[in-house]
């Protein structure tokens, strides 16, 4: 059974950094394209980061370019993303979610298995 684990979100002041990290388990991490997204309050869930199988590829919304990073740790089964230069708009919950079909990197729809959230809150 695959899980998909989120840790790393809390409460940080604006201009400060965050890293959030992505644990999978249950199926070859390494096949999977792995993506971040967000859903605020009232909102709809959102596009942040994408990393390809072999950490290759790298895609960011724009929103995000620039301050984000994400990455990956094949060895670890981990995919982190660091964030800098947080903004009070960044506040959301961050999802993690994996996609084995290699369907596409920016639709929710193409990812199979999501994390439960972790909240990252940005104060002003």
């Amino acid at each position: 059974q695959v899980q998909v684990v989120e840790s790393g979100g809390g409460l940080v002041q604006a201009g400060g950094s965050l890293r959030l990290s992505c644990a999978v388990s249950g199926r070859a991490f390494v096949s999977a394209t792995m993506g971040w997204f967000r859903q605020a309050a009232g909102k709809e869930r959102e596009f942040v980061a994408a990393i390809t199988r072999g950490g290759g590829n790298r895609y960011y919304a724009d929103s995000v370019k620039g301050r984000f990073t994400i990455s990956r740790d094949n060895a670890k089964n981990t995919v982190y993303l660091q964030m800098n230069s947080l903004k009070p708009e960044d506040t959301s919950v961050y999802y993690c979610a994996a996609d084995w079909r290699g369907a596409g990197t920016r639709e929710t729809l193409n990812y199979d298995y999501w994390g439960q959230g972790t909240q990252v809150t940005v104060s002003s």
